[in-house]
């Protein structure tokens, strides 16, 4: 039977409205407030026993890189990348299939001084769940990185960038930060490294905090020429909390440039 006008047109609504929502999501909104690195820091209490890295970014110019839902295949290159260039990253990881399925890599990240964080263990949506569903994302993935770390994550990214009170409570009870991002590649959508660097550049700015995925084809290639395009423009690479320091990271602040 022929559909109605009506009735495709009220599909098509229906289509944009929830790729809108998942775009409003991907962008890293939440329904929370949020602090950015530079309020962090400014607030920190005198004492404050946040780690610097190598430099102070109350007065240098630094931006965060950050991969999540790895570890994957192509992570060992990306690590090599790194430590050849002598830049630290964050890396929120997913329990179930990269943390379990890559114990030695994850174990790599840590040893190499890079931030192991925390991207739930299956990647659902924390704004739909139950707080007991929230609470076993979050917790399943911070025991099975301290297993073979020995030392639980502070900071959590929530997928799609959704959170709200729940989480945050949830979090704050975990003792997690949340972070959000300032930068994204879009690189879910693309295997184009030339265009996964362009977005990269084109959004970069003091205090930034780069959304990457080190399990992505086009990903990991575009990674060395993002670092030595942002060196050359005075950029230093710091870790999360190094962008916060002296500031350290409050469970269950949301963090956003």
């Amino acid at each position: 039977m022929p559909r109605s006008a009506s009735t495709v047109r009220s599909r098509v609504a229906a289509a944009l409205a929830a790729a809108a929502a998942l775009t409003l999501g991907l962008s890293g909104c939440s329904s929370v407030d949020t602090t950015s690195p530079k309020s962090a820091r400014s607030d920190a209490e005198s004492g404050a026993k946040g780690k610097f890295g190598s430099v102070d970014c109350r007065k240098a110019k630094c931006i965060a890189l950050t991969f999540d839902a790895g570890p994957g295949k192509d992570t060992p290159e990306l690590l090599d990348t790194l430590k050849r260039e002598k830049v630290p990253a964050t890396f929120f990881l997913l329990g179930k299939n990269h943390v379990l399925e890559y114990p030695k890599v994850v174990r790599r990240i840590a040893d190499e001084g890079h931030e192991v964080a925390n991207h739930t263990w299956t990647h659902r949506i924390l704004t739909d769940l139950d707080g007991d569903e929230i609470r076993e994302e979050l917790s399943r993935t911070q025991d099975a990185i301290a297993k073979i770390t020995g030392r639980k994550p502070v900071l959590m990214r929530p997928p799609q960038g959704r959170t709200d009170k729940e989480v945050t409570s949830i979090s704050r009870e975990l003792g997690l930060s949340q972070v959000l991002w300032s930068v994204t590649a879009k690189d879910y959508s693309t295997n184009d490294s030339d265009l996964i660097k362009s977005r990269v550049l084109d959004q970069a700015d003091r205090d930034g905090i780069i959304l990457l995925h080190d399990i992505y084809k086009g990903t990991v290639p575009a990674v060395p020429g993002i670092i030595a395009e942002l060196k050359k423009q005075g950029y230093t690479f710091v870790t999360v909390p190094q962008l916060l320091a002296p500031a350290e990271p409050e469970p269950g602040e949301v963090y956003r440039p």
